[in-house]
C-alpha cells in the first residue's frame, strides 16, 4: 500500500476516481492529504436514568441522542470530557481498490479535540458524509464552527481491488449513503444479530 501525494490525489479527483464533494479551495489539498470541514448537524447523548447501553437490547440508540443544527456563523461549543458525533460537509466516494484514513488536524489537537475515537478507517467502495467523533479532553470549551476544517483525510492504494467493497450486496454495509451524523449501527452486526455467534 502507497499513501498518495498530492499529486496523485488531484489526478484521482480529476478522473473521478475519488470523489470529495464539495472542494471549495485547492488549499484543501494538501501535500498527502484532503482537509475536510465539519458540517452543521451534530448529535450528544442525553442525560438518561438508564445506567448503561447493551447493544443486546432492543431500545432504538437512537432514542440516547440529542439532535443540533448549527446556524450559519454560529459555533458547537464542546465542553471539557463532552463527546458528540458530527459530520464532514464533504461526501466522500471511494472506488473498490483505495482505503482512507481521517486524520485529526495538529491544529486541532492542540487544542484538546480529537476527532475520531476509533472510527479512522474508510473501507473501498464507501460513499457518504464521514461522521466524526469528537471529544474534548482538554480543560477549556472549545468553539466549533461549521465550514471550518478540522479533519484530513488521507489516501492509500491497495494492492489490488477489493472483491467485495463497501456498499457489496454480500456485505454488511449499514453506513453506506449515510447524510449527517449517523449512531451506532451496532445492533446491525452479524454477530449481535445472531446472539454473539
Amino acid at each position: 500500500m502507497a499513501i498518495l501525494s498530492d499529486k496523485d490525489i488531484k489526478k484521482y479527483l480529476d478522473e473521478g476516481r475519488i470523489v470529495i464533494d464539495p472542494i471549495t479551495n485547492e488549499k484543501q489539498i494538501q501535500p498527502s492529504s484532503v482537509d475536510l470541514r465539519l458540517g452543521d448537524q451534530f448529535k450528544g447523548f442525553k442525560i438518561i436514568t438508564k445506567p448503561y447501553i447493551d447493544p443486546f437490547d432492543n431500545t432504538d440508540l437512537e432514542s440516547y441522542m440529542s439532535s443540533i443544527t448549527v446556524e450559519e456563523d454560529k459555533p458547537f461549543i464542546i465542553h471539557p470530557g463532552e463527546f458528540t458525533l458530527a459530520t464532514t460537509y464533504e461526501n466522500v466516494k471511494l472506488p473498490d481498490d483505495i482505503v482512507a484514513r481521517v486524520e485529526g488536524r495538529s491544529s486541532m489537537g492542540r487544542l484538546g479535540i480529537t476527532m475520531h475515537v476509533t472510527a479512522g478507517y474508510i473501507d473501498p467502495g464507501f460513499e457518504g458524509n464521514i461522521t466524526l467523533e469528537i471529544s474534548n479532553i482538554g480543560k477549556m470549551p472549545v468553539a466549533l464552527y461549521p465550514g471550518q476544517r478540522v479533519c484530513q483525510i488521507v489516501f492509500e492504494t491497495m494492492t489490488s481491488p477489493s472483491e467485495k467493497p463497501y456498499g457489496h450486496e454480500d456485505r454488511d454495509s449499514k453506513y453506506m449513503g449515510q447524510t449527517g451524523p449517523q449512531v451506532s449501527k451496532i445492533k446491525e452486526d452479524f454477530d449481535i444479530i445472531n446472539g454473539g455467534k
